[in-house]
C-alpha cells in the first residue's frame, strides 16, 4: 500500500533550508524511472533522509508527473521542485536497527587497494 507523506508548510520550509547546500545524489535519465533508479533512490533515502535528484527530461509536465510518481513509489514527501531538481524527504524508519542493504553500502567500495603516485615513490 503506497502513500505519499504530507508535510506542513513549516516542515517544508525547514527541509528546503536543509536541502540548499546538498548536491544531487541521483540522476534520472531520459528513460525515466527504471527499477535500478528506484533502488538507488531508496538507498539514498535510507542513508540521508533528504536528497536532491536531478532529472534529464526537458518536458515540464512530464517532470511534474515524474516528481509525483517518484514520491509515491518511494513513500516519500515532495519537498521542492525547481527546474530539473527535485528535493525528496522520507524520514528514517523508526527502527534504528534497519540499515541500508548490503547492495547499498558496498556499491562504491573498491575490491583492491588503491595505490597513489606517492606510494610508488621510494
Amino acid at each position: 500500500m503506497e502513500f505519499m507523506l504530507i508535510l506542513t508548510i513549516a516542515q517544508k520550509r525547514e527541509l528546503k533550508a536543509r536541502a540548499h547546500p546538498i548536491n544531487p545524489v541521483v540522476i534520472i535519465g531520459k528513460t525515466g524511472l527504471t527499477s535500478s533508479v528506484i533502488k538507488e533512490l531508496n538507498c539514498a533515502l535510507l542513508s540521508h533522509e533528504l536528497i536532491k535528484v536531478k532529472v534529464q527530461v526537458d518536458d515540464r509536465t512530464l517532470r511534474n508527473a515524474l516528481f509525483e510518481e517518484t514520491c509515491q513509489q518511494l513513500d516519500a514527501a515532495p519537498v521542492q521542485h525547481i527546474g530539473k531538481i527535485f528535493v525528496i524527504y522520507r524520514p528514517k524508519p523508526e527502527d534504528s536497527n534497519i540499515k541500508p542493504t548490503k547492495q547499498c553500502s558496498e556499491k562504491n567500495k573498491r575490491t583492491s587497494a588503491h595505490r597513489t603516485k606517492r606510494s610508488f615513490q621510494g
